[in-house]
């Protein structure tokens, strides 16, 4: 069996053709399937577009939130109750096309790998927001020891195996790429065109798009705090050579150049020091999070 899971936010306006075109590719494959569409605390007609392709599409399964629990929560939900040998991850809005499902399959089936991720060829997506993206790539991937990582996002279908070892990782701040790379399975690269939203208002943010990108850095990388290092080491530099200044002109009785030179000072350092307390309570806030042990979601309801 194939399972598809799809993460859904009030996406009333293109739920029902994401749901046809998804039935459609997994019939070309020839294979018992299944499609999971996690709402995640909708409020619109989300869920009874939903119920509506279901009394057409028997192998529609949904999976109501009590609330909005976020992206990543709604995959991890998904990769739970798929009952597939095989598990498609794809976003509901349409960007990753549906028809590469079945091509995903052909190539996990036949070559020797655990799963297929796609990556983005071309994005066509604003120039302001293609540029972080690309940016974050590219930190994370020089940062978090993940030197195949890529222009990939959630899009990607792997082996049951997969899916149960990402299960197994706990932790409450999930970045699922990420987790997804550290199971460090066999991974087979497809490169594709990454299409504009047509329907409804894009749902991740700009904020959003900043918290995941955190979430990501701070999870996998120890590179914020060797930043504190540089940034405090950096400023002992600049301390020392103010120390000497002032004793060279001290003793050649040279006049103070007044308060900039200190205020200047004052400010460096204090800018060091709040970035460091930024950075560590980061960590603070993430190891919070995992000590109160919360689950990551609750379900309402399960219509099979």
């Amino acid at each position: 069996m194939i399972s598809v899971v799809i993460p859904l936010f009030n996406e009333e306006a293109l739920v029902k053709e994401l749901v046809q075109r998804i039935a459609d590719a997994l019939a070309k494959t020839g294979e018992k399937s299944e499609i999971l569409c996690v709402d995640d605390g909708s409020t619109d007609n989300t869920v009874p577009f939903l119920l509506q392709k279901k009394e057409t599409i028997n192998e529609l399964k949904i999976v109501s939130f009590s609330r909005n629990f976020g992206h990543q929560a709604a995959f991890t939900a998904g990769m739970v109750l798929a009952k597939g040998e095989f598990i498609a991850l794809m976003d509901g809005d349409l960007q990753d096309p549906p028809e590469l499902l079945p091509e995903l399959y052909a190539i996990l089936t036949k070559e020797p790998v655990d799963i297929i991720t796609g990556r983005r060829n071309k994005r066509e997506e604003p120039a302001g927001k293609k540029w972080m993206i690309r940016m974050f790539h590219s930190i994370f991937r020089k940062t978090c020891g993940f030197p195949q990582a890529g222009n990939e996002g959630n899009f990607c279908m792997m082996k049951k195996k997969v899916a149960q070892a990402i299960n197994s990782m706990k932790e409450k701040n999930r970045y699922i790429p990420g987790l997804r790379n550290f199971a460090g399975f066999r991974n087979y690269y497809l490169d594709y065109d990454r299409q504009e939203r047509k329907h409804g208002p894009n749902k991740m943010k700009f904020t959003h798009l900043v918290s995941l990108a955190m979430d990501a850095i701070f999870s996998f990388s120890n590179w914020p705090v060797k930043l504190c290092l540089y940034l405090g080491l950096t400023g002992l530099v600049v301390v020392l050579i103010a120390f000497v200044y002032t004793l060279v002109s001290k003793f050649l009785n040279l006049a103070p150049l007044g308060w900039s030179s200190t205020m200047l000072s004052l400010y460096f350092l204090g800018a060091i020091q709040l970035t460091f307390l930024g950075i560590i309570g980061e960590y603070v806030y993430r190891i919070y999070k995992e000590t109160q042990n919360r689950p990551h979601y609750f379900i309402k309801e399960i219509i099979e």
